[in-house]
């Protein structure tokens, strides 16, 4: 949509609207507005035909001032280097406010991997990453998941910048299979890490958690494993939308009949659910809306018909800074995206620790670091939007932005 900002220029304007929270010197706005690499490469790959294919690929690395570069990579039709600066950004943002001693980076491909052959995406990753190998490693650069990426494109990952070092390097990316020392609770991490924000959500606005419906935008990783972990904990998801359409079941759909069914149907072909329009989803009446889909779905144009009492940002970037006030005025409490969906980055941690420790936690274990760092992050923000009368959203960015603006004053600038 023409008008819908631009996600890098709505990422920076989120920013300046913190930082004029925090009153930092100018000098560190500037630092703290500008990615510190950016890369651009061409990816040639020998394709099934035996042409050659030319790929455009990015790798943004935002800030390293708390700890080496942490962020997914990316494979999609649409992707710009915008986005990826955004999402970097937003990384930075992420591992600062649930305190791990990481920095913020991101990458991505274009290209739409369902169009190409599996032995053509593992040419693409492997030559991808070739490129990259200055650029990445335990001590700089941690890859991992994102959209259209999976644990065996982290694999292939793996292997190649292993390859070129001689060794075995696990902790290069997180993400992984469990045999090749991924972390136990990986998978469903992002989406465990946003329903432990939610039931504190629920604990400060003093809503009883027994019968409340969902409706959850978007059903691959995170939407779907949102879906089955509320389901299990009682929970009624009513309504689900994916880029096939939107279905809804006032009595209820089971994700997990429905995660069957979509394994070679599409969603909105799902026979125990109503389809209805997409455009419509947010017009959903529920207690809990998930958007767990792309950036930019909540906007000045939709924002007012939305019906929820919490929304639980699965996403990034999916509220658009105009759609904010609008929310607001509703009186609709929202945990953003910036620790709402921060549980992935610190599974991914996790997996990291693991991987360069070569001792491996069960998945109980994770599971309760986990909770603990999710509702500290989230008490954390909850206390200082009381105590400074700000939403949710600038609370956690101010705190966020305010440690690694701490980290750079004190690592000062060189030379």
């Amino acid at each position: 949509m023409a008008d819908v900002p631009n996600v890098w220029e709505m990422t920076l304007a989120r920013l300046d609207q913190t930082m004029s929270v925090l009153d930092l010197k100018p000098g560190v706005i500037k630092y703290l507005r500008e990615p510190r690499r950016i890369l651009e490469v061409a990816i040639p790959v020998k394709m099934d035909n035996g042409d050659i294919d030319i790929f455009k690929g990015y790798r943004v690395q935002h800030n390293t001032n708390r700890g080496p570069a942490k962020g997914g990579i990316r494979y999609h039709q649409d992707v710009t280097l915008d986005e990826i600066k955004a999402l970097a950004m937003l990384m930075t943002w992420k591992c600062s406010l649930v305190n791990i001693p990481f920095g913020g980076s991101k990458g991505g491909i274009v290209v739409d991997p369902s169009k190409i052959s599996k032995k053509e995406l593992e040419n693409l990753t492997r030559r991808y990453t070739y490129e990259l190998l200055p650029f990445i490693g335990p001590e700089k650069d941690i890859p991992a998941p994102d959209v259209g990426t999976n644990a065996q494109i982290m694999a292939w990952i793996m292997d190649t910048y292993s390859i070129a070092k001689g060794y075995m390097v696990p902790g290069v990316v997180t993400g992984k299979p469990i045999e090749l020392g991924g972390s136990q609770g990986r998978e469903e991490a992002t989406s465990r890490g946003a329903v432990y924000t939610l039931l504190c959500a629920l604990k400060v606005l003093g809503i009883d958690a027994s019968n409340l419906t969902v409706a959850i935008q978007g059903f691959g990783n995170v939407g779907s494993h949102a879906a089955k972990i509320l389901h299990d904990l009682g929970f009624k998801i009513i309504a689900l939308a994916d880029v096939s359409g939107a279905i809804q079941n006032k009595n209820g759909i089971d994700p997990y009949k429905l995660s069957e069914f979509t394994k070679g149907n599409a969603l909105a072909g799902y026979p125990e659910a109503e389809k209805f329009d997409p455009l419509k989803f947010f017009e959903t009446k529920c207690d809990i809306l998930i958007p767990a889909a792309l950036e930019n779905q909540i906007t000045e144009k939709n924002a007012a018909s939305v019906k929820a009492r919490i929304i639980a940002e699965g996403a990034n970037a999916p509220t658009t800074p105009a759609a904010d006030p609008i929310l607001k005025d509703n009186n609709i409490f929202i945990i953003p995206d910036v620790l709402c969906n921060s549980g992935g980055v610190t599974v991914s941690y996790f997996e990291w620790v693991q991987g360069n420790d070569a001792y491996f936690w069960s998945k109980r274990k994770v599971n309760l670091q986990l909770r603990d760092i999710m509702e500290k992050a989230f008490y954390e923000v909850y206390d200082f939007s009381t105590k400074r009368k700000l939403d949710m959203r600038n609370a956690a960015l101010a705190i966020a932005v305010g440690r690694v603006a701490q980290a750079m004053k004190l690592r000062g600038v060189y030379p």
